[in-house]
């Protein structure tokens, strides 16, 4: 049963292909228009930043609270929003208290960014994007979940484009430690088959799926967002 004393959290996460619309426009205010219709108070992006070079922002930074009432959570690493792509918006006054880059292994670069949130519901939350191998995925799950076990204990929440196509295999070494909430079908948006874009929590935790209404016309990335209400367990 969750603990009234401490309200329910919305989070999310989205895939945002680095701002490329189904229509194969680049359109970063589309994107935050999405972010912004999410109402929620923390999320999680993937390809958030352009993948050559040093890496640059997909996403306007001056304009991203304005047109979503979110702050980045700043990662000071020059040009870029996020962390192997991964970056995490969150409302005013809910603290950063502490940021983990993490590096993955597996054959394409990948990472994690875990960030200590404190105020009301303390909470550790993870943003991922995992590789397209399996082989890398299970590598990579392994070094997350000792990575995290390592850690100060946290409710934790970790969230995003898990990259896997079964709803039955995959998936089992996180399993080991957390829940698995897999919201509904993501990819590809026009006609969602895949339920790439997932959501496993600590056992402190509960996570509630919230229904998003399907968006018309060309939408925003090849992925949909995922929305869901945390609270302790």
């Amino acid at each position: 049963m969750s603990n009234p004393s401490h309200p329910a959290l919305r989070v999310a996460s989205y895939n945002i292909r680095a701002g490329l619309g189904t229509d194969l426009r680049r359109d970063p205010l589309r994107v935050l228009h999405t972010v912004a219709a999410l109402g929620a108070d923390i999320v999680a992006l993937q390809e958030a930043d352009f993948r050559l070079g040093e890496r640059p922002t997909a996403l306007p930074l001056g304009l991203i609270e304005s047109e979503t009432g979110l702050v980045p959570v700043a990662l000071n690493r020059g040009d870029s929003l996020g962390w192997h792509g991964n970056a995490i918006l969150a409302r005013p006054g809910i603290a950063a208290a502490a940021i983990h880059p993490l590096d993955l292994p597996g054959l394409e670069p990948r990472g994690a960014l875990a960030v200590d949130f404190d105020g009301g519901l303390s909470l550790r939350l993870v943003a991922v994007h995992l590789g397209l191998l399996r082989r890398s995925r299970r590598q990579q799950l392994d070094q997350l979940r000792d990575t995290l076990a390592d850690m100060p204990r946290r409710p934790t929440v970790i969230l995003g484009d898990f990259n896997e196509w079964s709803q039955k295999r995959g998936l089992g070494r996180l399993a080991r430690s957390y829940r698995i909430v897999t919201p509904g079908r993501t990819f590809p948006s026009t006609l969602p088959v895949g339920a790439l874009d997932r959501i496993a929590h600590s056992p402190d935790l509960t996570v509630t799926p919230v229904r998003l209404p399907r968006p018309r016309g060309p939408h925003a990335s090849d992925h949909l967002p995922v929305l869901a209400e945390i609270a302790p367990a």
